[in-house]
This record gives C-alpha cells, sequence and structure tokens, in this order.
C-alpha cells in the first residue's frame, strides 16, 4: 500500500547542498517538519569537502563547525618557479563525518534513504515505490542540470587517502603543487596530512574534457607518493569526479533544465565558484538564507532561490572570464603560469577570490601587469562571456 506523507519542507537529494539546508532550519525552525529524501542508503555521499576560513562568514560558521573533520592554520603552494605558504587557516570536511552529525541532529523521521524519485512539483514528490510526499515546498538539491546549456572547461581528480608505513612529515596541506609534469591541460598535486602516516593525494587537473583515465591517475597518485619518499601500506578511500568550470553559457536555459517552476541549491542551482567548481562556501550561504527566510511555500521559495541563483551568476562574469583565459587563451602545457602569477599577489585578495567575493580593486590587480598569456589571445578569450 502507498503512502502519503506530509510535512513542511521536503528536500530532494542528501548531498552537501540539501544535508546543509536540513541542519540549518532544523535548527532555526526546530517544530518545521522535515524530509530528507536521498536515492542512496547515505547522505553526503563518497567526498572530502574543502575550504578556507575566509569562505565562511562569521554568521554562517554555525553551520560548519561541528562538521568539520580536520584542519589547519597555514597551507602551501608549489610551482616551478615560486613558492609559498599562505597564512589562511584551511578545513576539510569528511562526508562520513557529515552523515554522522547530520543525522544525530535530526529527528529519526526526516531522514528517507534508498528512496527514488519519480516526479516532483513545487509542493509534492512522487516516489518509486508509490509513496508520495506532500509538502508545503520542496527543494531539489540533487546534482547538476542540463550541462549542455553552459559552455565548460573541467577541473577533474582523483584522489586517494594513503595509509603509510612511516610519517609523511608535512606539516600542512599543499593544496597546489604544480611542480609535476604538465599534462591533459593545468595538473598539480593536492595532499592533506590527516595524521602522521595518513595523508590523502589527489591528481588534479584543468581539463578541456571531462574523461577520467581512473587507472593513469591512479599511478600518478602513487608515482607522487614515492617521489616523496611515502611508502604506502594501503589505500584507505578513494573518490573521483569531474567538476564543471563555467566559462559563459544560459543561466535560465540551466535553471529550467533543472525542472521549470522547482526551487533549487547546489549544483542543481548553478550554485559553484565559477572557475574553481567549489560549490561549499555557496552550499553555506544558501542554508542561512533558506532558514533566515523561514518561508516554507513552494512558491515563495522557488522565487527566492531563484532570484539568489540568478543574482549570484550575474555577478560573477569575472570569474568567467578569467576561466575562458585559462582555457582559451593559454596553451594546455602552460596554464601553470596563471595561477603561478596569480599567487603571488595579496593573501587577503587570494581569499577573497576563492569566497567569490573580490572586490573592484582585486579584479583590478588581477587584470593588470604583464599577462602570463599573448594578450590578443586574451582579448579575444573573454569577447562575448556572459
Amino acid at each position: 500500500m502507498s503512502a502519503t506523507i506530509s510535512c513542511d519542507l521536503a528536500i530532494v537529494g542528501g548531498g552537501l547542498a540539501g544535508g546543509l539546508i536540513a541542519r540549518a532550519v532544523h535548527a532555526r525552525h526546530p517544530a518545521a517538519e522535515l524530509r530528507l529524501i536521498e536515492a542512496s542508503s547515505h547522505i553526503g555521499g563518497n567526498h572530502l569537502w574543502s575550504f578556507f576560513a575566509s569562505d565562511i562568514a562569521p554568521a554562517d560558521r554555525w553551520l560548519v563547525s561541528p562538521l568539520i573533520s580536520h584542519q589547519w592554520t597555514r597551507y602551501d603552494v608549489a610551482f616551478p618557479a615560486y613558492a609559498r605558504t599562505l597564512k589562511s587557516p584551511y578545513h576539510s570536511i569528511d562526508s562520513r563525518h557529515f552523515e554522522r552529525v547530520v543525522l544525530s541532529e535530526l529527528p529519526g523521521r526526516t531522514a528517507m534513504l534508498g528512496r527514488n524519485v519519480l516526479a516532483m512539483t513545487n509542493n509534492a514528490v512522487v516516489l518509486a515505490d508509490g509513496d508520495r510526499v506532500e509538502a508545503k515546498g520542496v527543494i531539489d538539491c540533487r546534482g547538476a542540470g542540463d550541462l549542455a546549456t553552459l559552455e565548460l572547461g573541467w577541473q577533474k581528480f582523483l584522489g586517494r587517502e594513503l595509509v603509510l608505513r612511516a610519517p609523511h612529515h608535512l606539516e600542512r596541506p599543499v593544496v597546489m603543487d604544480a611542480t609535476v609534469e604538465q599534462t591533459d591541460g593545468y595538473r598539480f598535486a593536492y595532499c592533506l596530512p590527516f595524521a602522521p602516516d595518513r595523508v590523502f593525494v589527489e591528481d588534479t587537473y584543468y581539463s578541456d574534457t571531462p574523461d577520467i583515465d581512473a587507472a593513469a591517475l591512479g599511478d600518478r597518485v602513487h608515482a607522487y607518493a614515492a617521489a616523496q619518499g611515502w611508502q604506502v601500506d594501503k589505500v584507505a578511500r578513494e573518490e573521483s569526479g569531474a567538476l564543471p568550470v563555467a566559462i559563459g553559457g544560459d543561466f535560465e536555459a540551466y535553471w529550467q533544465s533543472g525542472g521549470g517552476n522547482v526551487a533549487k541549491a547546489g549544483m542543481r542551482a548553478g550554485l559553484f565558484h565559477p572557475l574553481t567548481s567549489y560549490s561549499l562556501p555557496d552550499a553555506v550561504r544558501t542554508a542561512a538564507l533558506v532558514a533566515n527566510a523561514g518561508i516554507f511555500d513552494g512558491q515563495a521559495l522557488h522565487d527566492l532561490l531563484h532570484n539568489h541563483a540568478r543574482r549570484l551568476w550575474r555577478s560573477r562574469r569575472f570569474y568567467r572570464m578569467l576561466a575562458a583565459m585559462l582555457f582559451r587563451a593559454a596553451e594546455p602545457a602552460e596554464r601553470y603560469r596563471i595561477l603561478e602569477r596569480f599567487y603571488r599577489l595579496d593573501e587577503g585578495l587570494i581569499g577573497r577570490f576563492y569566497a567569490a567575493e573580490s572586490n573592484l580593486g582585486d579584479k583590478i590587480r588581477v587584470m593588470t601587469g604583464k599577462p602570463p598569456v599573448p594578450i590578443g589571445r586574451a582579448v579575444r578569450a573573454i569577447m562575448g562571456v556572459e
């Protein structure tokens, strides 16, 4: 027998965006009846989300503080002609810890796991098993919409958490090590020291294609570890993915592709940094927006989140211009020069850049001086960027 479940707010998708919204709304409105609907048997998936402390507004830090699995006070970058330690705190959230914290805070009936969605409107969700969730409002937080509506490059990666036979002696994260061979676009290694004998190593590319050769990337992770003198005892965890880097496109077409008049958040709403592909800062801001608004009506939620996502898309043309320069103006083997120049700039500017909050002075500083790409190609690359 199918059942009808009533609630105030139904959140479809138990990833980062959906889990944060559920956590924020429950904290601000504990009497509200929520449902968090997820197709898999877990929320959070298999992910490691990292962010700079400056990515999160002080008023919103309560949303992420209990979720942090690892944290450091500084981080390093390295390029062929330049290396630097930056004094910015850096944090990571492990999806397994994310799941434990979020589910421990929500009432037991909230999470509906292993439930596939057939259809939804802004106030109802139809499940594959015949059950129906009727809500005052629905927010779709599943994966990306139709990415064909956007002009994209890709940030693709494969990372492994390595258990070593001896200490690695890393004191802090290496967020970019671009001293590695430049293959398939801008390539760098990314390292997070979790414990004296545990380190997460990721092979990452700013690539023209989303294709991932998992075997080759896995081999490069282990080759990088060997080059550091680390002996691997075992692999504790692996994750891979291809994240969109937005050069341009039609925001309204993208929004509609995810479902006409239904409120959306996360990747479904196009809420990610156009150049870095980071979605955590936007996920935190969106969860705080929904919780602080305190509205559950489906149409009102749609309008709130559509206007929020559209405003951010329009305000981020600068980052799409930089993405266009990276992918269109620089030869793949020379793309690292753009980041090498960028990391010579002021730390405050770098922090605001990652938070997608660059001010006018920051933008002028990034765009002035001798460009690391041919000026003619740079101008042609950014012409017509929407």
